[in-house]
């Protein structure tokens, strides 16, 4: 099979890393996986939190799309309940704009967390911002297809305005949906968006959510991405061992990061029982194992997209180590035909809603 193949930042934080050495090895990452023949960069949002130290997603978009040249670079995720989906809308277009077609606009629901309670307006008895989801994804469709908007919903209430700049050559950039619940999956499939799904979900998972999205959308919707954890080493025991040692240094006081924005407790995973489960699931191994294991995925789960979250190590001489193999010894049995950038190499989904701003329910 083939599969095209990006790479996930997470800008995940390791003791004794400070905030800039994290930022730095992300930017050193991005463009280490353009040399290294990835198809796409994808980088991640988190708040308050050493689980990941980037706030901003499209942020840091715009400095890789300015560092980079050729890749395509994507948001996994820009969480739409802490933002203004209008926001949203005008950078991603002005980003795309400057890039030349460069950027994927990767959006999700988020989870009940903190910044709900900061960014979000949430408070103590109000209703749970995310429950608006569906209505700020229209917003942003209804935008990035250069129409005018206007918030007429329980949510979200302005006048009429035309965003600009408007959609690069009349083409939206492309769009997904984070899919970790079937809510998130009925909202991607009613708008025909393609589903970004979870490194803690495993094959059969992400099968059942990718057949319950064809169900819902009553067709086939291409450009589904799923994300994985990629280590490779010369054996299969080596890259295990390499990354059960230290996955934990980083889960277990980024898990623990998680706060509630209801302030009720939150259980957490046990970092060294989640390492073992991610080293099962995933490309971890040797070059053939991660071969075998991406194909299996595409196989099983009927996603031919990829992205690998290559920090697992931490040490930026080793994260910067295993892109370049992972590019050298992995990719050339899996991937699609050399890219070189823009609309058509992207996940694809139609980024209008069926009618008006509102869009469907």
């Amino acid at each position: 099979m083939r599969v095209r193949v990006g790479v996930l930042l997470l800008s995940a934080q390791f003791p004794g890393q400070s905030h800039t050495q994290v930022l730095e090895r992300t930017v050193a990452s991005a463009v280490a996986a353009e040399a290294a023949g990835f198809d796409d960069v994808w980088v991640a949002e988190h708040h308050f939190m050493s689980y990941g130290v980037c706030p901003s997603a499209l942020t840091l978009a715009g400095y890789l799309l300015a560092a980079t040249t050729r890749v395509t670079v994507g948001t996994a995720i820009c969480v739409l309940p802490t933002q203004h989906p209008v926001a949203v809308a005008e950078q991603a277009l002005l980003l795309d704009q400057l890039s030349g077609g460069r950027l994927v606009l990767g959006v999700g629901r988020g989870g009940p967390w903190i910044d709900l309670r900061v960014f979000g307006g949430a408070d103590d008895g109000a209703a749970d911002p995310r429950a608006g989801f569906p209505e700020a994804l229209d917003h942003v469709l209804t935008a990035l297809a250069g129409r005018p908007v206007r918030g007429s919903g329980p949510g979200y209430r302005f006048p009429e305005v035309q965003v600009v700049p408007g959609p690069r050559g009349g083409k939206p950039p492309a769009v997904l949906v984070a899919a970790t619940s079937a809510e998130s999956v009925e909202t991607a499939a009613r708008r025909r968006l393609p589903v970004l799904l979870g490194m803690h979900a495993d094959d059969r998972e992400k099968a059942r959510m990718v057949a319950d999205h064809r169900r819902l959308a009553g067709t086939a919707v291409g450009g589904h991405v799923s994300a994985h954890l990629a280590y490779v080493a010369d054996t299969d025991g080596e890259a295990e061992a390499a990354l059960r040692a230290r996955l934990p240094l980083w889960l277990g006081p980024g898990l623990a990061g998680y706060r509630r924005a209801d302030g009720a407790a939150h259980p957490t995973r046990d970092p060294d029982e989640y390492a073992a489960m991610l080293c099962r699931l995933h490309p971890v191994g040797s070059p053939e194992t991660c071969r075998q294991r991406l194909v299996r995925t595409a196989a099983t789960a009927g996603v031919e997209h990829a992205i690998l979250m290559v920090e697992g190590h931490g040490d930026p001489t080793r994260t910067l180590e295993n892109i370049r193999r992972l590019g050298a010894e992995v990719l050339p049995a899996l991937r699609v035909p050399p890219c070189s950038g823009g609309r058509d190499h992207r996940a694809r989904g139609d980024t209008t809603p069926s009618s008006g701003s509102s869009g469907p329910p």
